[in-house]
C-alpha cells in the first residue's frame, strides 16, 4: 500500500523537489546570498529528511481508514455498514455516506426481489395444488375402470403428468428446504417401497422389473426429501430402460461404514465424459438427445436437496450395459447439525 501511496503523492514529490531545485538555483546565482556548498547540501539533506518524515507521517494517517475498509473487505460481515470506521477527513466521510447509501439500495432491491420470488413461489404453489385435484379425480376414475386396457394405458400417461407437477411442487419448496426437515431413523423399505408403488403403472407398461437385494438398513435421513431423491433415481432408471428390462436397487455399506443405496439399470448407459456433468441444472447430455425426454432438472433438483440433507450422490455407468446412480447416507447429518 505504501508505494501505491507514494505513487499517488508523486505530484507533491514532484512539486517538492522542483521547489528546492529553484531555491538552490537561486541562492547559487544570487550574488546578494553566501553559502558554501556544504552548508547548501546540509540545508537540502534537512529539507528532504522533513518531507520525507512529513509523507510517512500523511501515509499512517491518511491509509487508517482505507486500512479499516480493506479489513471490512476481507471480513465480509454482514452488518459491515455499522463497522465502518470514524472518517478522518471530509472525504472519509463522502465515502462513508456513499457505501451506507449503496447498502440501503442492495438491501431494498434485494427485499423487493425476495418479495417476488416468494409471490412467485406462492402462485406456483397454489396451482399446483388447483392442479391435483382433477388428477385426484382422474385417478379414482382409472381405479375404478382398471380392466379396460385402454384405461391401464391411460394410467401410465397420468403418472407421468403427475410426477412432474409434484416435482414442481418440490421445486417451490426447495428454498424453504431448512424450514420443512425432519431427521428420523427410518428403514430402507419405508422409503424405496412407496416409491417402487408410485411407479408401478410406469413399469408394469414398460414390462419392467424391479428388484431388491441386500439386507434392510437403518439410515438417519429426512424421508419426505430422500424419498424426493429416490423418485428422481427411479423414474430415470425407468424412463431410460429397454422394455423387458431389470432395475435393482441394491443396499450396501461403504468402506467408511456409511450406509449405501444404489439404483441399477439396464439402459443406455451416459459416456465417461458426461458423468461430470449429470447434475449440473438443464444439461441433458447425449443420451437424453437421443431419447428426446430429458429435461435436466431430475438429477440437478435430487442433486440440491442431496447436498441439504447431508446424502452423497454419485454415478458409475457403462455404455450399452446401464448406469448406476449411488445415495451414501452420513452417520452424522452436518447439516441438521449446523441448522440446531
Amino acid at each position: 500500500m505504501f508505494i501505491q501511496y507514494v505513487k499517488d503523492m508523486k505530484s507533491w514529490m514532484l512539486l517538492f523537489a522542483t521547489v528546492l531545485i529553484c531555491t538552490d538555483v537561486l541562492i547559487w546565482i544570487d550574488k546578494g546570498i553566501s553559502m558554501e556548498l556544504g552548508s547548501l547540501m546540509y540545508l537540502n539533506t534537512l529539507l528532504v529528511a522533513i518531507f520525507v518524515s512529513f509523507i510517512i507521517w500523511r501515509y499512517k494517517r491518511e491509509t487508517k481508514f482505507t486500512k479499516a475498509l480493506l479489513r471490512i473487505s476481507e471480513e465480509r460481515v454482514g452488518d459491515w455498514q455499522e463497522g465502518l470506521p470514524t472518517p478522518l477527513f471530509s472525504r472519509d466521510e463522502t465515502i462513508n455516506e456513499l457505501l451506507r447509501q449503496l447498502a440501503k439500495d442492495q438491501l431494498e432491491k434485494l427485499s423487493e426481489l425476495r418479495a417476488k420470488n416468494l409471490m412467485e413461489s406462492d402462485y406456483t404453489a397454489a396451482w399446483v395444488h388447483e392442479v391435483k385435484a382433477p388428477l385426484t379425480a382422474m385417478k379414482m376414475t382409472i381405479d375404478a375402470n382398471r380392466q379396460d386396457p385402454a384405461i391401464r394405458k391411460i394410467e401410465s400417461d397420468w403418472l407421468r403428468v403427475y410426477l412432474l407437477i409434484d416435482r414442481q411442487l418440490y421445486i417451490s419448496r426447495l428454498p424453504a428446504l431448512e424450514t420443512d426437515y425432519t431427521l428420523e431413523k427410518i428403514r430402507t423399505p419405508q422409503l424405496i417401497t412407496p416409491e417402487i408403488r408410485e411407479l408401478q403403472s410406469w413399469c408394469i407398461e414398460k414390462n419392467i422389473a424391479v428388484e431388491i437385494e441386500g439386507e434392510e438398513m437403518e439410515v438417519i435421513t429426512d424421508s419426505k426429501w430422500c424419498r424426493f431423491i429416490i423418485r428422481q433415481m427411479l423414474t430415470n432408471a425407468v424412463k431410460y430402460s429397454p422394455p423387458g428390462g431389470t432395475i435393482c436397487i441394491m443396499t450396501d455399506h461403504s468402506a467408511g461404514g456409511h450406509p449405501v443405496l444404489m439404483i441399477k439399470d439396464e439402459g443406455p448407459g451416459i459416456p465417461a465424459h458426461d458423468l461430470p456433468r449429470i447434475f449440473d441444472k438443464g444439461f441433458t447430455g447425449g443420451t437424453g438427445r437421443l431419447h428426446n425426454a430429458a429435461t435436466g432438472l431430475g438429477l440437478y433438483l435430487a442433486h440440491q436437496v442431496a447436498m441439504k440433507i447431508g446424502i452423497t450422490l454419485s454415478a458409475n455407468s457403462v455404455m450399452n450395459e446401464g448406469t448406476t446412480m449411488k445415495m451414501t447416507f452420513s452417520t452424522e447429518n452436518e447439516f441438521d447439525a449446523t441448522r440446531t
